[in-house]
């Protein structure tokens, strides 16, 4: 869905011009709210905050929306507003200081309750560990693993060279592995 703002030069073109941001922004919070919600709660780890960082981000959204420059798609914009917005409520808050909960959605509901139990503590440590990871390696492997991207959109969305995606990938991956088998924890990531 491309709109071709430069086209609207009358009051009554800019009055459709309000209307198709408000129609674009629907369709990117329709589109896209998931996804970054999801983002947010991995940096997080709280529902309410990651909600509240999601309105703000189509809040910006909106705001922006005549400043998009079509370099890269929407959902790499939107991603790298919630990275933002997301460092910036980490930088307001101790959220490092907190104590986690468990990743409730990859367990499944048929498990036992030991089986629960363990995946619900293995959660926990997995994520307390990557909260202690520095930022550059916990932001790669939260968009890869947790938000399925690739390496090269991570690359586009974070501004930095594919290689060092890749570095960062691999160093952080190691450095969580290291921590958690140092913590004696017997999950896998």
């Amino acid at each position: 869905m491309e709109i071709n703002k430069q086209d609207f030069s009358s009051p009554d073109e800019a009055s459709r011009l309000a209307d198709c941001d408000e129609v674009l922004l629907n369709y990117l919070m329709r589109e896209y709210a998931t996804k970054l919600k999801r983002l947010a709660y991995l940096y997080t780890n709280d529902h309410s905050e990651s909600e509240d960082i999601i309105q703000e981000v189509f809040v910006s959204c909106y705001r922006n929306l005549s400043k998009f420059r079509n370099e890269s798609n929407y959902e790499t914009w939107l991603t790298r507003i919630t990275i933002n917005k997301c460092k910036d409520h980490l930088r307001h808050w101790s959220i490092r200081n907190l104590i986690y909960m468990p990743l409730k959605h990859l367990v499944k509901t048929e498990d036992s309750a030991e089986k629960h139990y363990i995946h619900s503590e293995n959660s926990k440590e997995i994520l307390k560990q990557i909260s202690l990871l520095s930022h550059k390696f916990k932001e790669v492997l939260i968009l890869y693993y947790f938000n399925d991207m690739t390496m090269q959109e991570i690359s586009e969305t974070l501004g930095i060279n594919h290689n060092t995606v890749k570095s960062r990938l691999l160093r952080g991956k190691n450095a969580l592995l290291k921590n958690l088998e140092g913590g004696n924890h017997n999950g896998t990531l």
